[in-house]
């Protein structure tokens, strides 16, 4: 590592918290104009790392240079005076304001009576995306745009305090294909400007399609950097993991399904609101199914439909061939539903309580004694999730939200699976999780269907839903319009032309 060519470089960085080491003598570089994959296992200390280097998180040892000089960060105001901003996985904008004052959030230029001025507030955002290359109405409201825009106005929010390096996490977890591409070409602009790239994600097709270099942490500590063109996707997934994962993303023919007896759930022109219409559709026991669709198509809405979050308009639904009205929560669990939400830190987890009291949240009758908790019985059973679903947590009792993303999402799944569902919805379950733990959550998908329970998965990510899926249904505009059996599905161009509505 040549300081001089480095826009930024953190030197023999180390960090423990509660006498956990989380990273150990770790050396991170990237240079001016480049893209630098940063990928890693939940758990791995990548984010640790980057959250020193946004001032979020001070180093115990080691330093941090920024055009080869040393510079204290600590704090986030210090790392946007460096230069350095970071896009957050999880979204960190205002829904009820406008795109612009969520650009200019904490920094609105004022008039001579000491109001913000709206106007320059909507002049210079309109700047910022100008610079950047993309159209978005600066005074449109945040809440009502699409998860694509989030993320463009999150990164012009980064640009408009001057960062030369981004830091972007996992930015296409939420994203559909044709939004990832218009990322990937706004990331081609940053980069012809100068402008680093710190790109940490589990998709290996991505950071081979943008990135210069990747260094691969495990365990708390570097254990390579290289240049993409010098290293294989299998070397740096077996660097990840540790040992070689075979087959995690390849369809397993499976005779689980039970043909015999009336469907365990049974849809029937479902209708919730203006995005879900008409969806009908069938599950079995020891049956997977995909539920494919574009962004906005009404894949979540029909979960939480299902769920009992989003109130029905018409319909029937029936589990074990009886009707059921599945007005709440409580009556779906009732009636052997669990949904596993698509975001895990907002809908999920309750991240100031501990690990055990988030697995315990769905299961307290279970370890009611009276009109008391029992704390034996609450060990013995969130000890059992744990070890059920590997959770890697020093003590149950920590807050969850110190858990790596990978940790967290399998807490929450655990906590559903603690319920024995007859039916479980997983909305997007491995979104920015690593390659191994996407094969340990996808495992356990199997084995459940194995168990005969009956499964629907909703993911963006095609190979995932080729992996694990016996049927895969098409929704648009909230409806069912396309039921494909796994065999009539050979590859992913297959099921994007379905997706799109192409007839092959």
């Amino acid at each position: 590592m040549t300081t001089s060519n480095n826009a930024v470089e953190m030197r023999a960085v180390s960090k423990a918290f509660s006498g956990v080491v989380v990273l150990d003598d770790v050396d991170f570089d990237v240079r001016p104009g480049e893209v630098h994959a940063l990928a890693g296992g939940n758990g791995a200390g990548k984010s640790t790392l980057m959250k020193i280097l946004q001032g979020v998180y001070q180093a115990d040892a080691g330093e941090i240079l920024v055009d080869g000089a040393p510079t204290r960060i600590d704090s986030i105001h210090s790392a946007k005076a460096a230069g350095i901003g970071m896009v957050f996985q999880e979204f960190s904008l205002v829904p009820s304001l406008t795109v612009a004052r969520n650009i200019l959030l904490g920094a609105e230029p004022l008039t001579r009576l000491g109001l913000i001025d709206e106007r320059a507030v909507v002049r210079q955002a309109a700047e910022v995306f100008a610079r950047m290359g993309v159209d978005i109405d600066p005074r449109a409201e945040v809440g009502r745009l699409g998860t694509a825009y989030w993320q463009l106005t999150e990164i012009a929010k980064a640009l408009s305090q001057d960062a030369r390096v981004l830091i972007m996490d996992e930015p296409t977890a939420s994203l559909a294909r044709h939004e990832t591409e218009a990322l990937f070409e706004l990331i081609g602009r940053l980069k012809a400007r100068g402008i680093s790239i710190i790109y940490i994600s589990h998709r290996m097709d991505e950071v081979y399609r943008i990135a210069d270099r990747i260094t691969v942490l495990r365990d708390g500590r570097r254990l390579f950097t290289a240049p993409l063109s010098a290293v294989t996707p299998e070397e740096i997934v077996e660097g990840i993991v540790g040992r070689r994962i075979e087959g995690q993303l390849t369809y397993r023919s499976r005779d689980t399904v039970e043909h015999d007896g009336p469907p365990l759930l049974e849809v029937r022109g479902l209708t919730a609101g203006d995005r879900v219409r008409d969806a009908s559709f069938s599950l079995r026991r020891g049956e997977i199914v995909g539920l494919a669709g574009l962004m906005g198509s009404g894949r979540t809405e029909l979960a939480r439909a299902l769920f009992g979050i989003d109130r029905a308009n018409a319909g029937e639904v029936l589990v074990n061939g009886r009707p059921v009205v599945l007005s709440s929560p409580k009556r779906a669990i009732a009636s052997g539903l669990a949904l596993v939400p698509e975001d895990r830190r907002e809908q999920g987890l309750v991240l100031d309580h501990s690990v055990r009291e988030n697995l315990l949240l769905p299961l307290l009758d279970e370890v009611r004694h009276g009109p008391l908790l029992s704390t034996a019985e609450s060990r013995r059973l969130s000890a059992s999730l744990i070890e059920r679903l590997r959770i890697k947590v020093s003590h149950p009792g920590r807050p969850v939200r110190l858990l790596s993303g990978g940790n967290q999402q399998k807490v929450v799944i655990a906590k559903w699976l603690g319920t024995e569902p007859d039916v479980l919805i997983l909305d997007e379950p491995t979104a920015g999780v690593d390659i191994g733990t996407k094969s340990e959550i996808l495992d356990r998908v199997r084995d459940l269907a194995a168990s005969g329970k009956a499964v629907i998965v909703i993911s963006s990510e095609y190979p995932e839903l080729l992996a694990v899926s016996d049927r895969i249904l098409i929704i648009r505009e909230g409806s069912i319009v396309r039921e494909l059996p796994r065999g009539d599905v050979p590859d992913e161009e297959t099921l994007e032309l379905a997706v799109q509505g192409v007839q092959k």
